[in-house]
């Protein structure tokens, strides 16, 4: 009963991880979306850069010659427009270049911490769903008593269907080995040694090819193969040819004992 209530904690555990799972996935898929896209903008801007310098100077002047007072009222009226400039103007295309700006690593710490505290909810949901049933058995302990017995009665039920259902197993796979083999099967074995290792049986229990340590069942028209370690599960009597009202549950089940409902 205890390694059926650890197998379900346990599932509860893996499942509650799977739901978890999308988010987790959806923030590396962020996280490397806003590196590559910040990695991107950040080599354009560095590659992209141009600036322009551009420099021009202007210089107009009259000269006026002679000492006539047409000439010197000229030098003075038309001097007046003689200008020089020079202009120096220079300009570049950062204006129009992305500026990205990278996430920090405090950033990744505050996107990271939370879906860490729901992983580690996840982990001790088990442990809260215990304290909440002690809880409840502290102050309801008839109810508490009521549900164990249909917990446990309800695992040797399970137990009992696991049970016939091993057993039709067995059978099915003994029966297939007595079947006959094609006959190329039986030139293959012969001829090819590379491929005896997959022409061999197997163990009708957990499927192990067939080696010299291997058990055969001694009863006429049988012939099961089992490993010794699948021998001394099934305490050495063969569900095959063995009736079942003779076989123990014992047998098939966990526990050295028979078992029995609760009331």
């Amino acid at each position: 009963m205890g390694s059926g209530l650890l197998g379900a904690k346990t599932g509860l555990k893996v499942r509650e991880l799977l739901e978890t799972l999308p988010i987790l996935l959806l923030l590396v898929v962020l996280c490397g979306l806003d590196w590559a896209l910040y990695s991107i903008f950040d080599t354009i801007r560095h590659h992209s850069f141009l600036q322009y310098s551009f420099r021009s100077s202007h210089k107009l002047e009259v000269k006026v010659g002679g000492d006539s007072m047409l000439a010197r009222l000229l030098r003075k009226t038309i001097g007046a427009l003689n200008t020089s400039s020079e202009t120096v103007m220079e300009s570049n295309n950062m204006p129009c270049l992305p500026q990205p700006v990278g996430l920090d690593a405090r950033a990744y710490w505050r996107a990271a911490v939370p879906i860490g505290l729901l992983v580690c909810l996840c982990l001790l949901q088990a442990f809260g769903y215990r304290l909440r049933r002690v809880i409840a058995a502290f102050y309801f302990p008839k109810r508490e008593k009521k549900r164990i017995l249909f917990l446990y009665n309800d695992l040797l039920k399970k137990r009992a269907a696991f049970t016939k259902l091993r057993r039709a197993a067995i059978l099915r796979r003994a029966q297939q080995q007595k079947a006959p083999r094609h006959p190329l099967a039986d030139i293959l074995h012969r001829g090819c040694p590379l491929l005896r290792r997959w022409l061999r049986r197997r163990c009708v229990v957990c499927q192990a090819p067939e080696t010299p340590e291997s058990y055969v069942c001694r009863t006429l028209d049988c012939e099961a193969v089992y490993c010794w370690s699948c021998w001394d599960d099934m305490r050495q009597r063969c569900p095959v040819c063995t009736p079942r009202e003779e076989l123990s549950s014992s047998a098939f089940s966990d526990s050295n004992d028979d078992t029995a409902y609760a009331g």
